[in-house]
């Protein structure tokens, strides 16, 4: 199982913080928003990693990250996506890296709580296809938007105004080799760009997905509301798992550098 993470786009909707880096390079608490995916799949048990980025500021991701040692890796893969063409257009890039293995596919702006340990076996216990994690939201209209009957997902809407279901699907998928024969088959949408929701859609009228509920909080951060909502979430989360001891030392480092 080789993993991916998704990060290159202009992040527009980040503007004026966007305007001279790359989005997934802004912090999140205490680190580059990159960091977390990359912690989510080796975490999960996946040491052969691609980044997909792009941009101008796409060699500023070897200067930080250089071969993921911080991150227990030996190595650490890196392909160029030029200019803006959807989800599935730089999942496309992965092709050569995968080499017919199957893919776990984060996005680069995706912060969860808890492991994906369980769903990753999960996946790789099903024969082939495709798993989608979802998350029970109360903005779904923001997000593709499962429909489900019983333990199937018989259809994926993008952005619904009236969505048909509160599960949203998170920027978490798992695929086997066909993903790349399916996204050559994809026409741009009304965006311009090759969409994600129509490769999950592929698999579904294949009778190929299967999804889990994704435990713990999950968010994304291409927004000012949820880049402030995910680092609050980080924070949190940090200090809960580090104990008291941690933000009394904080508050004390604070207190130090402040002006006489």
């Amino acid at each position: 199982m080789k993993g991916v993470i998704l990060a290159g786009g202009l992040g527009k909707r980040l503007e004026p913080l966007t305007r001279i880096t790359n989005k997934h390079l802004l912090p999140v608490y205490d680190r580059p928003m990159i960091y977390y995916p990359i912690q989510t799949l080796v975490e999960a048990g996946i040491s052969q990693i691609l980044v997909v980025t792009g941009g101008n500021n796409a060699g500023d991701f070897l200067r930080l990250l250089g071969n993921g040692g911080e991150f227990g890796l030996k190595h650490l893969d890196y392909t160029y996506q030029r200019g803006e063409g959807g989800i599935a257009e730089a999942l496309r890039l992965a092709e050569h890296f995968a080499a017919g293995e199957p893919l776990v596919v984060i996005l680069g702006d995706n912060i969860i709580e808890k492991s994906i340990r369980t769903y990753v076996q999960r996946f790789a216990a099903q024969e082939g296809g495709a798993k989608i994690l979802l998350k029970e939201v109360d903005d779904p209209h923001r997000f593709g938007v499962a429909e489900l009957r019983g333990d199937r997902v018989i259809g994926i809407e993008e952005k619904p105004k009236t969505p048909k279901s509160s599960y949203a699907v998170t920027g978490i998928y798992m695929y086997d080799a066909q993903v790349f024969d399916i996204i050559k088959t994809l026409k741009p949408s009304g965006r311009g760009e090759l969409e994600i929701t129509d490769v999950n859609n592929a698999y579904i009228g294949r009778q190929q997905m299967t999804y889990d509920i994704l435990d713990g909080w999950w968010t994304d951060a291409g927004l000012p509301e949820t880049l402030y909502r995910a680092t609050t979430l980080v924070r949190e989360h940090t200090l809960r798992q580090r104990g008291p001891a941690l933000e009394e030392d904080t508050l004390i480092r604070l207190a130090k550098t402040e002006p006489v």
